[in-house]
Parts: structure tokens; C-alpha cells; sequence
């Protein structure tokens, strides 16, 4: 029997012993694993999700049990100290040796702390292991400020666990820009403003000199002689492999840290391996998870005299979701390596910038940045990776269809089997395939059972997903579309499931028809649906909603919130007038007229919301729902009131159809119009319903958006009275949300139903379903029990008091800073 002492038992560690388990009978090989941790291995790429919702249990890889039924001998608390190479034993602190035949060196890394002055002192932490997680959030409860030296992917991972402990957050970065080896300048500069308008303040080109302090830290000193008050500070500025041990035993290491390796992973000693990070090949150090996995699949492959394959460097592609914003980076990003074509899409009002480079000819995808909508990374990866061709018009890959045009690019059908659709456990769409084809999967949590594809960093399950229900029709078979691997239904069916089981609550829904701890993905949907369904108060489930709807205010850049109430039809008072007047000279706000007939109040601090509130509500505001996926207006032009064109009252009827939908929750947000004639001044026909006036009386067009991608909407009916069209707007709506995805607008709905408005006019006009009444009863009950919820929060102590900055105290934001622009306040690092 083979004796397998594996030193580290952190991801990659754990990974090369369930691997081997895998391949050879436990006859074959003794496992002896070491860790100096207290836990088995857990998942450090979602260690963030450890200041929200998961404990130490939630992120193992696997129980401590499992070890026990594998027969891997499992030493946490133990540290080896030292090799010996001559009588093939490991010695830890304990005194004890442990004797190998094949040593595998799973060290990892420690964070790298810059030599700084002061460095050493109290509140200042690494981000690395769950022991300094711990730390931290003990510390936090005492401070109201962080900062985070570190504007890399690690760094921007901890400025999130500093927002989620509801700090003061500032990052630090050395370079001129955030995440400089995964973005180039436009690309970060989306970055940062979206991080911006979460309350972060980002510091470039700063070069931290010495941490101030007496004993304790109180801020920091750069090189450009500026400085920073700080009470706490998190040092995540990148790794530094654990190579010491090989060191001292004579083994080789690179210049810039690392145990050298060959291609097959083999240190000097023939019989002695590393793997992960703590491996360097050809002077590189791989920081990714996915690498580490593939060494140690590639040194198992060799002990099992499995098909072996020289380690030949590795794709370092990533995609993540930094603090909510989509962030991918792909194959050559900056065109470095080869003569390019950039094709560049930026949209600043929406905080999304696409690039992709073109080889010369036209022919290929070399590479790419993805910020702010990163849904088409994986397929763009696989032509970077397959070298497959491009559409005729290359900028399809990320401006999408346009012009009613098909949907450009390849999808997964067209990937080749070989194609590595899991990179972290190298596992390929002809694997997939086939498990489905030839096995009977049909579901992905089997799939992932099956391959382990998704266990990683979960990048890849769009894909998996994708693969699924392409390669089940091809076969013939019905195909499932459920929410996300938490939840085994269609958001349709889990709002039928609330509505028949009575569910009020996320947990309730999650316990009884769920699995697992939900993710960002579930918990604002069904945030949606249960507001849907119930039109109960959106905070009382404050913690899986959205930023915007957790404090009902839209967050704007520098962490102040904006105050929209509801105006119906644009038409408004002199009195109210005033009271919006002196509420934004009191409070200091920025105001403007919106396109939609609105005025917008910005500048607010969260824990100002409630009072802003409270007087707009005694003057007879309510809630716009700026911030929420439901009605937001209803536009209207004055009509027949004043206008000699006008041949109805468009003012009166747009009132009347905001206030009856106001409040309703929805898959997305929604927009309406009321024109008073065909001269359409409302622009009816590019909201989600429109309603134009005819002299017989009133034209209804649905489905409609402007936006990024604008589209029509279409007519629904014509020449109908006031009380028909509410009837069938009532019956659309109802419709729309019951059978929806989550976050679709209508006019996307509509390109996706079968039938198209054929299908909807039937079953909506004709009533074809028989379901007519039913919607609009159901419409009726939300009418019924609208409640503004800005009164709701001013008049419950319990609900105002969450309205504060910093958790543990009263005190206002300090860090806000403002300028001056045409005699009103904005944010000092705006434009």
C-alpha cells in the first residue's frame, strides 16, 4: 500500500484526496492529510458569504465524517515543520513523524502584508482564513470605519464584507485602477463608479507609508503626503505562496515565491509534488481555484497510472460578482498577445462596459472585458478557447439582436465536445452530454452530483443549465425551467406554491420547497413574488431584497438616497409645490424635474428618509416606487383640458390609472402613457402599456420599453371605453406576472411567448384560458390592499429605527462630501 501524506488541507488539499478516493480502491493507497486550521477544508472563494448569512458548517467542503468514511487519516491543529527527504518522513509541531512514499505539497498561500510602518498595530487585519473573520467582525462592532488596502479581486472582496458589517468602507489601491490585472482603464473606471454609488470610496496611485495610531490604528499616510482617519484596516493585497517548508528541506523555489515544478508537478524529489498555490510553473503562481484543481487532478491521474497529461499553464478567465456587479475578464483582455480589433459598448447611465477583441482578419474572439452585465461570459469564453467563428457582425456578441434580427453568435449547440465547459474540475460538454443522453440526468443538481462540475466557483452553472435543456430537446424531452439550484420550480409554479400553500415568508418557502441557503439569485425573486401575491409591507423581509427596496430609495452615487414621491398624471398643487420646496431647502437636496412627470429630491442620508417622509406624507405625498420592479409612472400630456388637438381627458384618466396600479410588484419595473390624441406628446407606444385617445374612445398597445434595446409596443385593442380598457390592463398585468421571469420586462415576455401578441390578445380579449375573472380578481385585491409603504415605515418605531448608517450607532455619514453646480448641492466627485 501506498502511504499518501498530503501537507495542507485547504481547497486544492481536499480536492487531491476526494479525487484519488475517486479513482483507486482504498487498498491501493494509505491518505494522511494535515492541516493547521481547527475546520477540514472549506471554500475560501465565497468566504465573503461569511458576514452575511453562512456559518463555518455552510462553507466546508465536506464533514469532518466524510473523511472518517473514506479512510483519509484527517490532523487538524497540526503543522508539519519539517521534511525529511533521506528517510521520507514528515515531522509536525507535536514532535510526531509520519513516514510517506508520496509527499504532496498543498500549502497554499498567506496574504502578502506590504512592510509598512505600523502594520502591527491593534485593528489591523489580513483576509485570509475564517480565524481572521472572526477577528474582524469582533473588531467592527467597536469602529464605524475600514478601509481595505487591496483594489484587486481579493481586496474588492473584502470591501464587501466591509459594507455588510454596515462600516464606512475605503480601498486602497497601489495602482491607477481597480482590478489592473483583469481591466483595462474604461473598464475599471465602470467599475469604480458602481462601487462608488454603493458608499465606497475608492483611492488610486496611493502608496501607503506608515498606519497612525497610538497602539491603535487611526488612520494611514501616503506617499503623496495625504492621509486617510480610519479605525480599522484590512490588508488584501494579493498572496504569497507557503514555501518555506519546501525551502528548508532543499527543495527548489522561484525567485518571485513558489516550489518549482515541471510539467507533471514534481518538485527536485521525484517523489514529491506540489499543487496549487503553492506551486510555481515557468515562474508563474496560479491564484485561481480552478488551476489548483487541475494540478491535483493531474498528480492523481499519475499515482493511479490513469491517461496523464503534462500541466501546461492554465485559462485564468474569471468572472465573479464583486459587492453586485457582474465583473468578467477573458482570454487576452487588453489585446496584448496578438494583433487586435477592439469593438467597444459603454453605457455610463447604467454602469455596463463590453469590450471584445477581434483578430485582424475578422475570423476570432482573442479575449475580453465584461462589467456590469457579464450574462454572455461563458459562451464568449468558449469561442476564445475553441477558436470558433464569428458572426458576420462580431458587435452582435454584446450588443445582442437588434433591428428584429435573430440572435447573433453560437450557443451551446454549437460548442465542440471537447469544449471545457467546467473549468475547475475540467469538465467537458461531451461528458455532460452524455451523462444526460446515456445516464437519464435530468436535473443539474445531478449533474453536479455526477461530475462535480459547479462545485468550484460556480461560474459555470448558466452554462451547465444551458446544456441541460438544449441536450433534453434535442432528445425529445420536456424540458424544465426551474429558478435556480436552490428551488426545483419555474417562478411560475413557486408563485402558484405560495398562492395554494399560504407562504408569507422567504424561509417558510425555502424550508418546505427549497434546499440549501438561497442566493441572489432566489431571494429578491421571491422577495417579488410573495410581494405579488400578498401586497404585504416589501420591508418586512428586508434582508433578501435589494438595496433599493430594503431602504425605499434608490441609492445614488456616494451613498445618499434620492426621494421620489408619486405625482399621478404630472399634475400637482401649489400647496404641495411648497412642500417639496421646503423640504429640499431643509434637507440640503439636489431636485429635478424627471422625464416622467416627477420630481426627484437627491442627497438624502438613509437615516434622514423617514423625516423626509413624514412631511411629504402630511402634505399628501405617497411612495413613487422609484426604487422597486413596479409601477413607476403614467405619463400623460395635458389632453382635451388645454389642448386644441385633445379628444379626451388624458390628465383625469392617467390620474386614475396610476393610483389603481400604484404599488403593484412586478417580474420588472413598469411604465405607462396616456396620450389624449394620435399626436402621441404621452409617447405611449414605448411603454409597458400605453393608452391612446381616438374619438370613439381609447387605443390600448402593450409591451413596449425604451432602454438600451427600445421596442414598440404593439395594439392590443382599439376604439374600447374607459372601463374595458382598465378590464383588459387589469387582465395583462395579472398575466404578465404570473407567468414572467424574473427581472423580464413585458416587451421581452412578449418576444419569448409563443404566439406572440396573438396569444396574449386571446387570452386577455377572448379570455381563451378562462381565466379572465380570475385575473381580475386578483388585480382587485391588490388594489384593495395597497398601503403606502413610506407611511408604514413613519409610523412604526420598529421599521424606522432600521433607517440609520452604522449598525451600532446614531452618528451620520462623515465621509460625505459635497460641491456646488448652478446654486445646488451634488456629490464632490461627481463629473
Amino acid at each position: 500500500m501506498t502511504k499518501i501524506v498530503v501537507i495542507g488541507n485547504g481547497m486544492v488539499g481536499y480536492k487531491f484526496c476526494e479525487k484519488l478516493r475517486a479513482q483507486a480502491t482504498e487498498g491501493d493507497f494509505e491518505i494522511t492529510v494535515f492541516g493547521e486550521e481547527p475546520w477540514p477544508a472549506y471554500d475560501r472563494v465565497h468566504l465573503s458569504a461569511y458576514f452575511t448569512d453562512s456559518t463555518a458548517d455552510d462553507l466546508m467542503m465536506a464533514p469532518r465524517s466524510w473523511y472518517d468514511e473514506n479512510n483519509v487519516n484527517l490532523h487538524t491543529n497540526e503543522m508539519i515543520v519539517k521534511i525529511d527527504r533521506d528517510t521520507k518522513k514528515v515531522i509536525s509541531h507535536t514532535g510526531h513523524d509520519y513516514d510517506y512514499d508520496k509527499l504532496i505539497l498543498a500549502t497554499g498561500s498567506a496574504a502578502f502584508v506590504p512592510p509598512i510602518d505600523g502594520v502591527d498595530k491593534k485593528g489591523v487585519f489580513v483576509y485570509r482564513t475564517l480565524e481572521d473573520l472572526d477577528a474582524i467582525i469582533d473588531y467592527s462592532k467597536k469602529v464605524k470605519s475600514a478601509a481595505v488596502i487591496g483594489g484587486g479581486l481579493l481586496g474588492l472582496e473584502a470591501a464587501k464584507a466591509v459594507i455588510d458589517m454596515g462600516l464606512n468602507a475605503h480601498v486602497i489601491e497601489f495602482a491607477p485602477r481597480l482590478m489592473p490585472r483583469q481591466l483595462d482603464n474604461a473598464g475599471s473606471a465602470t467599475l469604480q463608479s458602481k462601487l462608488e454609488e454603493l458608499g465606497i470610496k475608492i483611492h488610486l496611485s496611493k502608496n501607503t507609508k506608515k498606519i497612525t495610531g497610538n497602539g491603535k490604528i487611526t488612520g494611514m499616510s501616503f506617499a503623496d503626503n495625504t492621509n486617510l482617519n480610519t479605525e480599522m484596516l484590512i490588508i488584501s493585497a494579493g498572496i504569497k505562496p507557503r514555501d518555506e517548508l519546501a525551502k528548508d528541506s532543499g527543495l527548489t523555489t522561484a525567485p518571485r515565491g513558489g516550489i518549482v515544478v515541471n510539467e507533471f508537478l514534481q518538485t527536485d524529489d521525484t517523489d514529491i509534488f506540489a499543487i496549487g498555490e503553492a506551486a510555481s510553473y515557468q515562474n508563474m503562481v496560479y491564484g485561481l481555484v480552478a488551476p489548483g484543481y487541475e494540478m491535483a487532478a493531474q498528480v492523481v491521474n499519475q499515482l493511479t497510472h490513469t491517461e496523464v497529461k503534462p500541466f501546461m499553464g492554465f485559462d485564468m478567465s474569471t468572472k465573479l460578482k464583486l459587492i453586485g456587479v457582474d465583473v468578467g475578464s477573458f482570454g487576452d483582455p487588453f489585446g496584448e498577445f496578438e494583433p487586435s480589433k477592439p469593438i467597444v459598448y459603454e453605457n455610463k447611465n447604467s454602469g455596463i462596459y463590453k469590450r471584445i477583441n477581434v483578430s485582424m482578419d475578422g475570423k476570432r474572439l482573442l479575449g475580453g472585458i465584461l462589467v456590469g452585465d457579464a450574462s454572455a461570459y461563458n459562451i464568449l469564453l468558449q469561442m476564445t478557447q475553441n477558436k470558433m467563428p464569428l458572426p458576420p457582425e462580431p458587435e452582435d456578441l454584446i450588443l445582442g439582436a437588434r433591428g428584429g434580427k435573430e440572435a447573433a453568435g453560437a450557443g451551446v449547440e454549437s460548442l465542440p465536445e471537447e469544449a471545457q465547459v467546467c473549468s475547475c474540475e475540467n469538465v467537458t460538454k461531451g461528458t455532460i452530454c452524455n451523462l444526460i443522453e446515456n445516464d437519464g440526468i435530468t436535473k443539474v443538481d445531478e449533474i453536479k452530483s455526477c461530475t462535480k462540475a459547479g462545485t468550484g466557483c460556480g461560474g459555470c452553472m448558466p452554462m451547465v443549465n444551458d446544456l441541460l435543456k438544449h441536450q433534453l430537446k434535442s432528445m425529445g424531452k420536456a424540458v424544465k425551467n426551474v429558478l435556480c439550484e436552490h428551488f426545483d420550480y419555474s417562478r411560475q409554479e413557486l408563485l402558484d406554491i405560495v398562492k395554494v400553500k399560504d407562504i408569507k415568508t422567504y424561509n417558510e418557502l425555502l424550508d418546505q420547497f427549497g434546499q440549501g441557503d438561497g442566493c441572489e439569485v432566489c431571494k429578491p425573486a421571491i422577495a417579488s413574488i410573495l410581494a405579488s401575491t400578498w401586497n404585504e409591507l416589501i420591508t418586512k423581509q428586508d434582508t433578501i431584497q435589494d438595496t433599493n427596496d430594503r431602504y425605499l430609495a434608490n441609492i445614488q452615487k456616494g451613498g445618499t438616497y434620492s426621494v421620489v414621491p408619486r405625482i399621478p398624471g404630472g399634475e400637482i398643487t401649489p400647496e404641495k409645490l411648497i412642500v417639496l420646496g421646503d423640504v429640499a431647502k431643509r434637507y440640503s437636496l439636489y431636485t429635478k424635474i424627471t422625464g416622467g412627470q416627477r420630481i426627484d429630491l437627491f442627497g438624502a442620508r438613509v437615516d434622514q428618509l423617514p423625516d423626509i417622509w413624514e412631511e411629504l406624507i402630511n402634505a399628501g405625498f405617497e411612495s413613487g416606487h422609484a426604487y422597486g420592479k413596479s409601477l413607476r409612472t403614467v405619463k400623460s400630456c395635458v389632453g382635451s383640458t388645454w389642448c386644441r388637438y385633445g379628444v379626451q381627458d388624458s390628465v383625469s384618466f392617467a390620474i386614475e390609472v396610476e393610483e389603481r396600479y400604484r404599488g403593484l410588484r412586478s417580474p420588472h419595473k413598469l411604465k405607462g402613457a396616456v396620450s389624449g390624441c394620435i399626436r402621441e406628446c404621452a409617447e405611449a407606444q414605448s411603454k409597458d402599456f400605453g393608452i391612446i385617445a381616438t374619438e370613439k374612445g381609447w387605443n390600448l398597445y402593450i409591451c413596449g420599453n425604451g432602454g438600451s434595446k427600445p421596442q414598440h409596443a404593439q395594439l392590443l385593442i382599439n376604439d374600447v371605453d374607459r372601463e374595458t380598457c382598465l378590464k383588459y390592463i387589469d387582465r395583462f398585468l395579472m398575466f404578465y406576472i404570473r407567468t414572467a421571469e424574473p427581472l423580464t420586462r413585458t416587451a421581452t415576455w412578449l418576444n419569448k411567448l409563443e404566439g406572440s401578441m396573438d396569444y396574449v390578445r386571446d387570452v386577455v380579449v377572448n379570455d381563451s384560458l378562462g381565466i379572465g375573472e380570475e385575473l381580475e380578481k386578483e388585480m382587485a385585491f391588490m388594489i384593495d390592499t395597497y398601503a403606502c409603504e413610506w407611511k408604514e415605515v413613519v409610523n412604526n418605531p420598529k421599521l424606522r429605527a432600521k433607517f440609520k448608517h452604522f449598525a451600532n450607532a446614531e452618528e451620520e455619514d462623515p465621509s460625505l462630501k459635497w460641491k456646488e453646480m448652478r446654486g445646488q448641492k451634488i456629490p464632490a466627485s461627481w463629473g
